[in-house]
């Protein structure tokens, strides 16, 4: 029985950059840096005792383009704390927008991959 998503796929122009970005400055955790074969690593983060891992392939290496891929949206507790945070580390990250069911900002990562981060 399938239990949880184990990892969805982000297409990056530049791995080590796409590391700094969701360790460094969302507080994930890289959990897995191996390599694929020639010109090819995997690397794979998570949200810190979150269950479903990203894994930030080089574009490149796999004929895709950066931003080709996932659209992901991660959960927090606190938004104004999440968003303080985060422009503190000088990601770029929207004002909160409420909504019916949650309130939730974007932020952008280095490929310009849109990640929507919601408090519910």
């Amino acid at each position: 029985m399938i239990t949880h998503i184990g990892v969805a796929v982000m297409y990056v122009a530049d791995q080590r950059r796409s590391v700094d970005f969701y360790v460094d400055k969302l507080g994930f955790t890289k959990t897995v840096d191996a390599e694929m074969g020639p010109g090819a690593r995997w690397v794979e983060v998570k949200p810190p005792n979150g269950q479903t891992s990203i894994t930030l392939h080089s574009a490149e290496a796999f004929g895709k383009k950066p931003g080709e891929g996932a659209y992901l949206t991660f959960a927090c507790d606190d938004i104004d704390e999440t968003v303080r945070r985060l422009r503190e580390a000088g990601v770029q990250v929207t004002d909160p927008v409420e909504e019916p069911w949650g309130t939730y900002v974007k932020a952008t990562d280095p490929d310009g991959h849109e990640v929507m981060i919601s408090k519910k």
